[in-house]
């Protein structure tokens, strides 16, 4: 697939405008979780430590391989063909340099204010100010809790049970505070930052050419790794709906991007498979089994990045993390498209329903598609009023009505409010 760069002078049709942007997770409620933690006798320090070796190693293959640089396009404005088909061998690629640094520093004040806003404790009504908590009537609550330096997954069924084993919990300082907050969910809602970031045109220009022009957004959410106390996030593939169709392939269920607000290290950074996307499901737990050093992969890379580069992932690769033992921060804010065609008439996977029975599995019809995908059309719009002079993307499903999805008080109440109801888990 290709994508065409609304250039400078095109107009989208019927717009009247002419002009010149861990992963796949559906939960409730502000939960607690990694509180059955199985700390290790490794302190924060010897982990980082015992890490070292591996983590350098590992740094000079992911040196070696590349897949990174500048977003390109050819002579016709589509995304270059050298960088899809290095996606399609790794199954990432680094784009560096895609937003702005004034970009960046928005983005940091606003995800710290919305931590600042978590209830304290998680099960409050109010932050450590006493003021009420964001999110108290949000369909979803925004944070996600985790005991400092856990792996609230691995080794669970929670998500489809999706991480088999879990990683090493190193023992968090004496002045490590008793939870900390993982995940931030519903960012569009909290963080007019943030849905700007939602409508860049680089990066939905890169969706287009990979999953064509009607692709599907499914959720977002934003991980925090502060230093010292970030959990990890076992080894897992996002993918838990077509990997028995007859018509498998490896982009099926889709790629994350994560747009960094901070450098990233081996450290902290996201760790992937090259090329274990084209595997099929994977047997991780005999994979971990049967390596000598446990969960530390030997055909494992980080992915490093500057602040303001953006790693795309398909999201059948083998990824995680590891415990944020180092003294630097990781805020990765995470969201990703499906090809339509693996999303229409299917059940997903990885699905929960807001029902008030909360029983069934939700069906994902073409009122739901478009009813997430509006999210999209609104963020070009908040985009576009923030930076009138930067080249805006023409989102094809709406192409025809954009006037109808204008960002503003009622688009705000009838599309942003609760479009965390409508997120697509396959």
């Amino acid at each position: 697939m290709t994508a065409r760069l609304v250039g400078a002078q095109q107009t989208c049709p019927a717009s009247g405008i002419s002009f010149k942007g861990d992963l796949g997770l559906s939960v409730l409620g502000n939960k607690t979780l990694g509180d059955e933690m199985a700390l290790t006798e490794l302190s924060a320090d010897e982990h980082a430590a015992s890490m070292a070796d591996y983590v350098a190693e590992r740094n000079l293959a992911a040196s070696a391989l590349g897949s990174r640089g500048p977003v390109r396009y050819d002579a016709d404005g589509n995304l270059h063909s050298d960088i899809l088909a290095e996606f399609e061998t790794n199954g990432f690629y680094i784009f560096e340099g895609v937003v702005d640094l004034d970009e960046v520093a928005e983005l940091r004040t606003a995800v710290e204010d919305t931590i600042e806003r978590a209830p304290s404790p998680p099960d409050s009504d109010t932050d450590k100010q006493g003021r009420p908590a964001l999110g108290l009537d949000y369909p979803i609550r925004p944070y996600i809790f985790i005991k400092p330096l856990s792996d609230p997954w691995g080794g669970t069924d929670l998500l489809s049970g999706r991480h088999p084993v879990k990683f090493t919990e190193p023992t968090p300082d004496d002045d490590a505070p008793d939870h900390v907050v993982h995940l931030i969910l519903q960012m569009c809602t909290s963080m007019p930052a943030a849905l700007r970031l939602y409508g860049h045109p680089e990066l939905l220009s890169i969706a287009e050419a990979i999953n064509g022009p009607d692709f599907v957004p499914y959720n977002d959410s934003i991980f925090v790794k502060k230093p010292g106390v970030g959990g990890s996030v076992a080894w897992h593939q996002d993918g838990a709906t077509h990997w028995d169709n007859p018509d498998w392939y490896p982009g099926i269920h889709g790629f994350n991007f994560q747009v960094q607000l901070y450098d990233t290290t081996p450290a902290n950074a996201l760790w992937i498979v090259p090329g274990s996307h084209t595997e099929g499901r994977i047997d991780i737990r005999q994979r971990v089994a049967a390596n000598e050093t446990g969960e530390r992969l030997p055909d494992a890379i980080p992915l490093i990045a500057n602040a303001g580069d953006v790693t795309i992932v398909n999201r059948q690769m083998l990824h995680g993390s590891f415990a944020n033992t180092s003294p630097d921060p990781r805020v990765s804010i995470t969201f990703g498209f499906y090809p339509h065609s693996s999303v229409l008439g299917v059940s997903g996977g990885l699905n929960i329903t807001l029902d008030d029975n909360k029983s069934g599995k939700k069906v994902y019809d073409a009122q739901h598609i478009r009813r997430r995908s509006a999210v999209v059309q609104v963020a070009l719009d908040a985009r576009h009023q923030a930076r009138p002079e930067e080249r805006r993307y023409c989102y094809a499903p709406f192409a025809e009505v954009e006037n109808e999805y204008r960002y503003g008080p009622e688009t705000i109440a009838n599309v942003l409010s609760d479009y965390t109801r409508f997120d697509i888990a396959i």
